[in-house]
């Protein structure tokens, strides 16, 4: 099985700038379009990559430098310690949801079709979107969706939601999109659902949690001259990776020592984020939002 064409497929990967010898890490393999390139720039180098979705399992590729691991993201330090590397010459992530996870029904990603509330993207998890549908609060939900969603009359969807939930449960993704019909606003009906949906998947996989925490472990794990590629698809991780990458941390704040040297230990590659081409949105819808950052640990 091999999902659709990695976005910034190319250039992502000639980001890194690969030392054949090298060690990188992907840590989001999804159908390995990233990594596969990778792979074909490495002599004795490594490559480890990590999905915690299991169904990646199917896009395994066979070079004795790579590894595939099941974990999230979010334990890199802990996976690469366990596999006994200490540093590392780059790291890539393609944020978000894989296209193989959006074009699986039964997954519930999708705003098009019918499929269950779940949205794991690790199918080990507890927390689905069933249960944030149909048992969060009226203030957790507008929270979520104001927050992640930047949906402005989250309020109203909230309540909207809680009180159909009363009558009956919300089982399926278009159980959920008929209930909201009628507040979405002329001609946005793809935005406004992809946003809703998007607010729900992030709660689901505490994602911007998890990229916190990503981005806080990879500068360390960066050899001198290492690389960080980051393909981000929203605002909420955008401006993390940004704040990284042109102030050292994920709060955005230049620090400075007590003589008032800049203590940054990275520089940005591009200072202008990348969007993608007219060609490349073309071939692949997904890219529409996407935004590539470069950085390089001095």
């Amino acid at each position: 099985m091999m999902y659709h064409k990695s976005v910034f497929h190319k250039e992502a990967v000639e980001a890194l700038n690969i030392n054949p010898e090298g060690v990188y890490v992907d840590v989001t393999f999804g159908g390995g379009g990233h990594s596969r390139l990778i792979c074909e720039k490495l002599n004795s180098g490594k490559l480890i990559a990590l999905d915690q979705d299991k169904a990646s399992s199917r896009n395994i590729i066979k070079h004795k430098g790579f590894k595939l691991i099941h974990a999230n993201f979010r334990h890199i330090k802990r996976v690469l310690r366990f596999e006994n590397i200490l540093k590392i010459d780059g790291l890539l992530a393609d944020l978000g949801v894989s296209s193989y996870q959006f074009d699986n029904s039964h997954r519930g990603f999708s705003i098009r079709s019918e499929g269950l509330l779940d949205m794991r993207m690790n199918d080990n998890a507890k927390l689905t979107a069933h249960e944030i549908v149909n048992e969060y609060s009226l203030e957790k939900l507008s929270d979520i969706f104001f927050n992640y969603g930047d949906l402005r009359n989250s309020k109203r969807i909230a309540r909207t939601i809680i009180n159909q939930r009363r009558e009956k449960k919300i089982n399926t993704t278009q159980d959920l999109v008929r209930i909201v019909s009628d507040l979405i606003p002329f001609n946005k009906q793809n935005k406004f659902l992809a946003k809703l949906f998007q607010s729900i998947r992030i709660e689901v996989n505490d994602e911007i949690c998890c990229l916190k925490e990503l981005l806080s472990n990879s500068l360390e794990l960066l050899n001198s001259k290492g690389r960080l590629v980051f393909i981000s698809y929203h605002s909420l991780e955008d401006r993390l990776v940004k704040n990284l990458f042109k102030t050292g941390n994920i709060e955005g704040v230049l620090k400075r020592d007590f003589y008032g040297n800049n203590l940054k230990k990275i520089r940005r590659i591009n200072k202008k984020v990348i969007t993608p081409s007219d060609d490349e949105i073309c071939k692949n819808s997904r890219a529409r939002s996407a935004k590539l950052r470069i950085a390089e640990k001095i």
